[in-house]
């Protein structure tokens, strides 16, 4: 303890206030002088070199020209995809229109298929069928089976003969 306080106590006396690991107040070494700045010599350029120079400072009409057109280019290209960019966000809402719509009919739909199988009374149609128009459930003699392949299919194109049984 007592060899840190002959350190913050030198510290202090030489170079300024030193509280931690930073100076409050900064004081140079004595006996040392700041390094004084020179100025470089002038280089002596060639009359070439100075027409160079010269000579690009100045926009000819050429530079003039080729930045004008250049400037015309990146104009139209840029209304170009501005353009496009508007057709793709137009197009992207149609969608979501076209999505909507399609939802609310297939919701108007399913909700009139339900009311439609809600209303049909299948008792109803059971009377209906044997007390008006006289039809009855196929009895024994009736009901002909024939076997086939999974992939052939029966066309009734007259009546089936009698069986005798």
């Amino acid at each position: 303890m007592a060899a840190q306080g002959r350190v913050q106590a030198y510290n202090r006396s030489r170079y300024g206030q030193v509280y931690g690991n930073t100076v409050r107040k900064q004081q140079t070494v004595p006996g040392r002088r700041p390094a004084r700045i020179t100025a470089v010599p002038a280089v002596r350029l060639s009359n070439t070199t100075r027409k160079n120079r010269d000579k690009a400072r100045y926009m000819n009409l050429g530079y003039v020209f080729f930045l004008a057109m250049a400037l015309m280019i990146s104009g139209v290209i840029l209304s170009v995809y501005l353009g496009l960019q508007a057709d793709v966000t137009n197009s992207i809402t149609n969608i979501a229109r076209l999505e909507k719509e399609l939802y609310d009919l297939q919701l108007d739909n399913d909700e009139e298929y339900s009311r439609i199988t809600n209303s049909i009374d299948l008792e109803e149609i059971k009377r209906i069928a044997i007390q008006e128009l006289g039809m009855g459930y196929a009895t024994e003699g009736q009901i002909i089976d024939f076997t086939g392949s999974k992939n052939d299919y029966v066309r009734q194109v007259a009546d089936l003969p009698e069986r005798s049984s």
